[in-house]
């Protein structure tokens, strides 16, 4: 696999890939002719894209950062874009939440995009700038009761992307944050019985949670990576950088008291 992008080809490195949003991410940028590499802890199966990579590791911990890089680096000299997707959720009073379970939130959401942007920036550098986008949260500017380390973690990422958008302007790196609201996820199903949302089943929940927003639905993995897309094609979004772009069918346009 060494060395095997095509010249004109454009590279995205994407994390969480074989999640909802990831695996809708993934198949997105490989439609659109992007050479994709995936990283998941979790194993993808066997429909990633043919010209593509997928290396299955835990982003958490930071000795397979540099493992994910290295073999990157095997794979491309430059990187067009890294989307940081890969996330955890503890969906429990905070002060039921353990210091295990918080450091473990933030070491998957917060720090490994830390490190591993660090670790992408001489690929992107190389490719002679590129697009960073980080996969925060409506849950960073408004969020509810039993996901405090989520939330944190979420928040924490949207001023990390701020600081990237300033200090990587002058290599021509761009840095935004996408901040979805309820999208139809393993995740999103798998946290609805945290008492957020009213409903005897999860069918009976996910109706009830899609009255919330102003469109009246949940949203789609597959609109949440046309959004990510935006933000990492140069051509649509070049003028945009350290921006949070919200896109939950308008569930945070809409007051709580009313």
């Amino acid at each position: 696999m060494e060395n095997s992008v095509k010249p004109s080809q454009r590279v995205v490195l994407i994390t969480g890939a074989a999640g909802g949003i990831g695996r809708a991410t993934v198949s997105h940028f490989a439609r659109m002719g992007w050479k994709v590499i995936g990283v998941d802890r979790a194993a993808f199966g066997e429909d990633f894209p043919a010209e593509g990579a997928f290396i299955q590791a835990d982003i958490s911990l930071s000795e397979n950062l540099e493992a994910i890089f290295e073999a990157t680096h095997k794979i491309t000299s430059q990187l067009h874009a890294l989307v940081n997707n890969a996330a955890v959720q503890v969906a429990k009073p905070m002060l039921e939440t353990t210091i295990d379970e918080w450091n473990t939130v933030l070491a998957s959401n917060l720090t490994s995009v830390f490190l591993g942007v660090k670790l992408a920036y001489p690929l992107l550098k190389a490719a002679g700038g590129g697009a960073i986008v980080n996969v925060s949260s409506v849950h960073a500017i408004a969020t509810s009761a039993n996901i405090a380390a989520y939330a944190a973690s979420k928040g924490g990422l949207l001023a990390l992307t701020r600081a990237m958008a300033i200090e990587f302007a002058k290599d021509n790196i761009r840095a935004n944050a996408i901040l979805p609201g309820a999208v139809d996820t393993p995740m999103l199903r798998a946290g609805l019985g945290r008492g957020h949302v009213s409903g005897s089943d999860i069918l009976e929940r996910l109706d009830n949670l899609a009255r919330k927003t102003v469109n009246g639905r949940i949203g789609k993995p597959e609109e949440i990576a046309h959004a990510i897309y935006f933000l990492a094609d140069e051509t649509q979004s070049s003028f945009m950088t350290g921006q949070a772009l919200i896109v939950d069918g308008g569930a945070t346009a809409r007051l709580s008291t009313e």
